[in-house]
């Protein structure tokens, strides 16, 4: 979708695509304005290994993890004066020292600042990996971390955060929690992006309170969208594949052929990365949504070598300041396996590189940086003068699900939206950091007011693109009505509105199918462009720049390989009228096929036989006929009349128009027990939305 030139919805597609496979940087580093934390200093060295080692947490992986934390150092080297770490040298030297059942150097670093003066200390455990490969991200090098808040005079920990994919997805974040209970840390399948576990079920994370388990997290609710705020779901990125959901993962290419058969990667193979089963190696062919993926799974757990409990690995405990004087993580950037322009490569450059050092990062020197949830820095905030007041967060957000034909419609002419079952990931353009779904929902965090172009997809569907507006009064709820539908790629064809060149006078652009109603509404500068599912009969509403309205049918044919063009958009009375006596057109001919086929079916034509029931029968469904020819007779003139300029005479015919569609509704009545009830529910459903569009044709300014 999009109000820009053919080559622009191009270049949209594309980056709606990347919203399947894009990129993910670094989580937390709040972009808006709050007040001020105070500075840090590091704890002495025994004060912060003792923390450390109180709050070492213990870390469950997916039995289809391939990289575990590990030590950076056997893997230096120097360049031009300053010591890397290579990306090659890393992945490659990891899996030559893998040994058959227990991955090389198995370590966490931390670190422990405290603020001035006052008691509350941050522990960070710092998590090092050779590699990322997501659905939405690969990378040389991954850093993640774990903030322990600990009140010193108390001894109690205040605050868990756990980083998550990215600065615009909330963290996973846990306030007060239960001294006695040590943090777990639940990491995501090749992204190590970590959920944290508090509750009885030590691996496995739980968004919500249920059953007598309390959730994992407190981070507050969404607010702004109706069907996610009666549920009262927390704002935070967790593990999909263990709350239902599922994530395809991607093979990531360097050189034009994929990592493992690069020539400096001898020690990896292709078994090196995420598992076959998990993959999809080619994202235009998937012509929808993938099944079977595998459930999450844990695999091994890792926990301290001075702390008690069952664990397949003990990883040591070492000091951040013994590998801050390595300079950089260098890797070139990578690419994907399908073909992506270079342009939109170079866009998500950042993503498909390698990470930057954790000392590099703001959170580094003020963990509290690092706080995603408002309600969580006010607590603290309230508690140590040391901590500042949270800023407004303006939040996108968005419940995705799937658009798929109704069962009590005709048949492929109209839809219903169902859950999904396969995460989507979502992206600002102004921004191209992608956020995956949890849930099927999308949130988007830290993002600033005016407007953007918000960007969904996932694997196997077509791209879904809008304009969003945000302001600084909270969430804003992208979609219709806070639900965006998906469309499976071999179900999806597209809609364009405008000439070749994308130009088209317009402001805004709607979609709303028979049955499923209302389905795609966004602002535009000029043409659009969206992506409908081919079993729907779709009105779609235009707006000018004047704010008037127009009306096209469209109702593509179930194979439909080819776009679908409203070339010149008109608004006014003439482009309303000219929609009423198309879709009276369309209703009467899907009618008469509706009443010839029972007439087939049965064998039995009701005039042969003289049955005066089956000749009232036929009576009835011949006058809804005629009625709703009638109605395209006086819509057509009443269009003629408007792009005439003749204004009075218009609204004459458009007083017929209504007269007449009033008799389509007593014929309806009369005829709707002798038509299918898909049939007769399409029928009542178009003949509302050409009532609806009367009276706009009767009040518009615009003829």
């Amino acid at each position: 979708m999009t109000d820009e030139s053919a080559a622009g919805v191009d270049r949209r597609t594309v980056l709606g695509a990347l919203a399947g496979v894009g990129g993910l940087t670094v989580a937390g580093c709040s972009a808006l304005t709050r007040e001020s934390d105070r500075q840090t200093s590091r704890l002495d060295d025994d004060a912060a290994r003792g923390l450390a080692i109180e709050f070492a947490p213990t870390l469950y992986f997916d039995v289809h993890e391939p990289w575990f934390p590990t030590d950076p150092r056997p893997y230096a080297s120097e360049r031009d004066g300053e010591t890397v770490v290579d990306g090659f040298d890393a992945l490659d030297g990891y899996h030559e020292r893998y040994g058959e059942d227990e991955p090389p150097d198995p370590t966490v670093f931390y670190r422990a600042v405290e603020y001035e003066g006052s008691p509350l200390v941050a522990v960070q455990f710092w998590f090092y990996s050779a590699f990322d490969q997501f659905t939405t991200n690969f990378h040389w090098h991954d850093w993640e971390v774990l903030h322990v808040f600990v009140d010193t005079e108390t001894g109690d920990p205040q605050l868990y955060v756990a980083s998550s994919h990215s600065r615009k997805a909330p963290n996973n974040e846990f306030l007060d929690p239960d001294p006695e209970m040590i943090p777990r840390v639940l990491s995501e399948l090749g992204s190590h992006s970590s959920a944290l576990s508090v509750n009885d079920v030590p691996d496995s994370f739980q968004r919500v309170a249920i059953d007598g388990l309390l959730a994992d997290i407190t981070n507050a609710a969404i607010d702004g969208v109706a069907d996610l705020a009666d549920v009262e779901l927390p704002i935070a990125y967790g593990l999909p594949r263990d709350e239902g959901s599922r994530l395809p993962y991607l093979v990531p290419e360097y050189e034009g052929a994929p990592i493992y058969e690069h020539e400096r990667l001898p020690s990896v193979t292709r078994e090196s990365l995420i598992d076959d089963d998990l993959t999809i190696r080619t994202y235009d062919a998937l012509t929808a949504p993938p099944t079977g993926l595998p459930t999450r799974e844990t695999g091994l757990v890792f926990r301290h070598r001075e702390r008690e409990g069952d664990a397949d690995i003990e990883y040591d405990l070492v000091p951040s300041a013994e590998i801050e004087h390595i300079a950089a993580f260098t890797g070139p950037q990578l690419s994907f396996e399908f073909d992506v322009p270079d342009a939109v490569e170079d866009a998500v450059a950042g993503h498909i590189t390698a990470t930057e050092t954790p000392w590099a990062q703001p959170r580094y020197e003020n963990p509290a940086a690092d706080i995603t949830d408002p309600n969580h820095r006010a607590a603290l905030a309230d508690r140590y003068d040391a901590i500042g007041e949270p800023a407004p967060i303006n939040t996108v957000a968005s419940r995705i699900t799937e658009a798929v034909t109704a069962d009590d419609a005709p048949e492929d002419e109209g839809l219903t939206t169902t859950e999904t079952a396969v995460e989507a990931v979502a992206l600002l353009e102004s921004d191209p950091e992608a956020v995956p779904t949890f849930g099927g929902v999308a949130v988007l965090q830290d993002v600033p007011a005016g407007d953007h172009r918000l960007t969904v997809n996932g694997a196997g569907r077509a791209p879904h693109s809008e304009r969003v507006t945000v302001s600084n009064d909270g969430t804003t709820a992208a979609g219709v009505d806070g639900e965006i539908p998906l469309v499976a790629r071999d179900r999806a064809t597209k809609l364009e509105i405008g000439d070749e060149t994308g130009e088209a006078d317009l402001s805004a652009v709607a979609v709303e199918d028979d049955f499923a109603g209302r389905l795609y509404e966004s602002a535009v500068d000029g043409g659009d462009a969206v992506y409908v599912h081919t079993g729907g009969a779709y009105t779609t509403e235009v707006r000018d720049s004047d704010d008037a309205i127009g009306a096209y049918r469209i109702n593509p044919s179930p194979d439909a390989a080819s776009a679908i063009r409203i070339e010149r958009p008109e608004t006014g009375t003439a482009s309303l009228s000219s929609f009423v006596a198309d879709i009276a057109a369309e209703t009467r001919a899907s009618v008469a096929a509706g009443r010839d086929g029972d007439s087939d079916a049965d064998g039995d034509d009701a005039t042969a036989t003289g049955d005066d029931d089956s000749r009232s029968s036929e009576n009835a469904v011949n006058g809804l006929e005629r009625a709703l020819e009638a109605v395209v007779d006086a819509a057509r003139r009443a269009a003629d009349e408007a792009r005439a300029g003749e204004r009075e005479t218009a609204d004459k015919r458009l007083e017929t128009v209504t007269e007449r569609l009033q008799r389509v509704e007593t014929r309806l009545s009369e005829a709707s027990g002798e038509l299918p009830d898909p049939l007769s529910k399409a029928a009542r459903n178009r003949l509302e939305q050409a009532e609806r569009r009367t009276e706009q044709a009767r009040t518009a300014e615009k003829l």
